[in-house]
């Protein structure tokens, strides 16, 4: 009898599958023209969705699919991914439930929560199905006519005026050294500040890509030497940026 339980509970871990589903960058996109048609039916496939922002998430949900019933599917805020988060997880792949896991914007577990929840659907035996959507960082980079083959992206930089100068440099130095794009993010009220870092920090001649508002209808992607930059100052504030470093 415990060997049969066994065969059983295994068998359930593998029909489980967890859908790393892509949502908009800008809420005032159309969906149409961001998110590919085969999304909607992961969704249709799905029992309870792990979540960054449920009432984003459901808006979202809606606009591609009109008929969903919101209360016919179990919500979960991913939030810190605390212990509970994760016990709540585990239990819905034990019970053979499919699970959508959505960040706020773009793709789940890239500079948004969900990596941890993918970890443990593998310790699990789930079937992981990665979806095809926008990110802002792929999106960016592509843009940029920055160097694709060899980048890395830092997240946020330190806070600190003098962690960040070094950070800044390093960087560069790193772009100097390897050809190695760089990009980075920062909370959209510092943007500003960010920029003028940049235009103290780098030398003349190094080059930044600034890519804004990325898949919205005032998406704004430009590239130029620090140098070029000073005489063009843009306007960053409570902006969604991507910043880029390279050659």
């Amino acid at each position: 009898m415990q060997r049969l339980q066994f065969v059983i509970k295994y068998h359930i871990f593998i029909l489980s599958k967890v859908y790393l589903i892509p949502s908009v960058l800008d809420e005032g996109t159309t969906a149409a023209n961001a998110i590919p048609a085969y999304i909607k039916t992961a969704v249709e496939d799905c029992q309870v969705f792990f979540v960054e922002n449920a009432k984003t998430t459901r808006r979202f949900f809606k606009s591609i699919w009109k008929e969903m019933v919101i209360d016919d599917y179990e919500w979960q805020v991913i939030g810190k991914v605390e212990n509970e988060v994760i016990n709540q997880f585990k239990q819905a792949i034990q019970l053979g439930k499919n699970v959508g896991i959505v960040s706020e914007a773009g793709c789940p577990a890239i500079a948004d929560p969900g990596n941890i929840l993918v970890a443990k659907a593998h310790e699990l035996n789930a079937t992981i199905v990665p979806l095809v959507g926008p990110s802002s960082i792929l999106l960016a980079l592509i843009a940029s006519g920055f160097n694709g083959q060899h980048f890395t992206f830092n997240g946020y930089l330190p806070i600190n005026a003098d962690e960040l100068k070094k950070k800044i440099k390093s960087l560069e130095q790193i772009v100097i050294q390897q050809k190695a794009t760089q990009l980075f993010i920062e909370t959209p009220y510092r943007n500003n500040a960010m920029f003028q870092h940049l235009m103290q920090n780098c030398l003349p001649t190094t080059k930044i890509c600034i890519a804004k508002n990325l898949t919205s209808e005032k998406e704004w992607i430009v590239t130029k030497t620090v140098q070029q930059w000073k005489a063009q100052i843009p306007e960053l504030h409570k902006e969604p940026v991507i910043f880029l470093i390279g050659t």
